[in-house]
């Protein structure tokens, strides 16, 4: 059987498997795949990282799609055509609003359509929102784990420095379009950024797929505008300890 293009995977390769973890990282495949009974790496190409493994005794991946909604979008279309049906999202984020504390998780609802690649999709009228199903998995996963959360709206970028509002970029300078955004968003309520969930959503939905997202938050902008890089490792723990054991609810509930 043929691989597929850009993720260089062929469907006997994925065993069955209908759960795919997407982070955007590909060594972050990996370190999901830590989490799998008998992990093993299934291919590697571009950004696209490939692990097999399983959640008690039921098939999974997670593969990276790199950064933004264009690669993301790819490994979307390629893993639906490899019989994935229901995809999770598991990343890292910056919180914008003052009570999300460092290592906290976002569990996003529905995302701000800033990503461009979700209107090859559906009209910016369409809404771009989770599964239920699987957010509600996700919010049950953190009780469960006592990791503290965050349910709500994430803004989904296309760009890091000028989309999110950052001045510490080349030329210190943002378009006057995109001046003040940060704060409307605050003012709205939207938890975060990323890049990635917006596509994710209205691709999925508008395909008739399941997608959910959660993302461990790394910095607060409130406080300050760089990574916390020694926090980074405990909010990746707890992203994907949220999403492994919303994945084994889905599987046991038989709704992946």
């Amino acid at each position: 059987m043929a691989n597929i293009y850009h993720l260089h995977l062929s469907k006997k390769d994925l065993r069955g498997a209908k759960i795919a973890f997407v982070p955007g990282d590909p060594d972050r495949s990996k370190i999901i795949a830590q989490a799998f009974d008998r992990p093993v790496e299934l291919a590697r190409k571009r950004e696209y990282c490939t692990w097999l493994g399983y959640l008690d005794g039921h098939p999974v991946v997670a593969t990276s799609t790199g950064i933004g909604g264009g690669s993301t979008s790819i490994a979307i279309e390629e893993l639906a055509m490899l019989g994935i049906t229901t995809f999770i999202r598991v990343g890292t984020t910056g919180a914008i609003q003052k009570h999300i504390k460092l290592g906290d998780v976002v569990i996003s609802t529905g995302s701000v359509r800033l990503d461009g690649a979700s209107e090859h999709y559906a009209p910016l009228a369409y809404p771009a929102v989770a599964d239920f199903n699987i957010t509600r998995a996700l919010v049950d996963a953190a009780q469960r784990k006592k990791i503290a959360y965050h349910t709500g709206i994430t803004a989904s970028c296309a760009t890091f420095y000028h989309g999110q509002e950052r001045y510490d970029s080349f030329r210190k300078y943002v378009p006057r379009s995109l001046q003040g955004t940060m704060k409307e968003w605050q003012a709205l309520n939207v938890m975060n950024y990323e890049m990635e969930s917006a596509t994710l959503f209205t691709a999925c939905a508008a395909n008739g797929l399941k997608a959910g997202c959660v993302a461990g938050v790394i910095v607060n902008r409130t406080q300050r505008e760089g990574v916390h890089e020694e926090l980074v490792r405990k909010a990746e723990v707890n992203g994907l300890t949220v999403a492994v054991e919303g994945a084994r609810q889905l599987l046991k509930e038989k709704r992946a």
